[in-house]
């Protein structure tokens, strides 16, 4: 296993929005893999990412736990604030078990001004709108965001999940400082139009799910571990019949890892920093042990060709099972294009 570097730091977006060049993801802790895992485990957890390793940017969102996983966030930067970046969401409820989008100007500024008693903060760093309502025209929903920019309440302005003209639409109302997206080597769709949009425009990239959520470390092993109430057991390529398929790519990329001397998920995480400095993944974790493993990805140098011949492990081996369960797939670009601006009149 590659040893733990320290953690280094980048500029998402054109604004001077610094961040460390790997994040942590705070959602497993509270919400979706699992029950919430104890808050004192984790808020040592995430003290020991930011005082002893320099990972400083921190993502969470209303929608984890709902509201506790903000709270949690909260509780461990008490003290250090001023050494951590805050990202955080809004616009994704479940009301009766399903998700409920809202991006109106109401919601919007109702949204934040909750994540910030939660989060027992005055300002937050990065705002995300976390899935696009597709009822609500995107210029006005930034439109109202960027008063918040203009009010104090906010400092950087993101989306996620957004399509390549959302993303454009957005970014002539205000600068977009961080486009959210999943991204890792069984989640390479956004390359043909997103990330490239991202680039000409100067906006950031912020990988979700860079490890396959968690496939890429443990591979079809993963399973065993997952509890009925684990997210993952919905996702169609943890299915017994895909999971069983797509091991065969990741024994391949644990063959290529094992010569390089690493970990299967650090030469996974490789791949995606080495994707370029503007791009900061926010791989989550709950054990320590786990976290030191992430971080020691960084130390892990991968050839253009080295880069080629993982990434052709699974363009050979193929990909089997969508990313997302059915009930969220409408949720996710390329499905998340809203009405022009000319046809809003306001909520009914």
């Amino acid at each position: 296993m590659a040893e733990t570097p320290s953690v280094g730091r980048l500029q998402l977006g054109c604004e001077g929005f610094e961040v460390s060049v790997q994040g942590l993801g705070c959602m497993g802790m509270s919400y979706g893999y699992g029950p919430p895992k104890p808050d004192e485990e984790m808020i040592s957890l995430i003290r020991h990412a930011v005082i002893s390793k320099g990972v400083t940017f921190l993502d969470t969102s209303e929608v984890y736990g709902p509201f506790t996983n903000e709270v949690l966030v909260g509780k461990a930067i008490k003290g250090i604030r001023d050494k951590v970046q805050i990202a955080t969401k809004f616009g994704c409820r479940f009301v009766e078990g399903k998700p409920q989008l809202r991006g109106d100007p109401a919601y919007v500024r109702a949204a934040c001004e909750e994540s910030l008693k939660r989060l027992d903060v005055d300002c937050i760093d990065l705002y995300y709108q976390h899935r696009v309502d597709t009822k609500v025209p995107i210029e006005v929903t930034i439109g109202e965001m960027k008063k918040l920019v203009e009010e104090g309440k906010i400092k950087y302005i993101g989306l996620s999940e957004a399509s390549a003209s959302t993303i454009r639409r957005a970014h002539a109302i205000h600068p977009i400082t961080a486009v959210q997206l999943e991204w890792s080597l069984w989640s390479r769709d956004a390359e043909e139009e997103i990330i490239p949009t991202c680039r000409e425009l100067g906006i950031g990239i912020v990988p979700y799910s860079p490890l396959g959520r968690g496939f890429l470390s443990s591979g079809g092993k993963l399973l065993e571990s997952l509890t009925d109430s684990d997210y993952r057991k919905t996702v169609p390529r943890f299915e017994a019949k895909n999971l069983e398929k797509n091991n065969v790519a990741f024994e391949r990329i644990s063959d290529i890892a094992s010569k390089k001397g690493c970990s299967p998920g650090q030469l996974a995480l490789s791949w995606v920093h080495h994707q370029g400095n503007d791009v900061s993944p926010i791989p989550g974790t709950t054990k320590v042990k786990n976290l030191e493993e992430n971080i020691g990805a960084l130390s892990v140098k991968l050839t253009h060709e080295e880069m080629k011949e993982i990434e052709n492990v699974l363009s050979t081996c193929g990909i089997f099972g969508d990313r997302c369960c059915d009930d969220h797939k409408e949720f996710l670009w390329p499905n998340s294009e809203t009405p022009p601006l000319s046809s809003w009149k306001g909520l009914k």
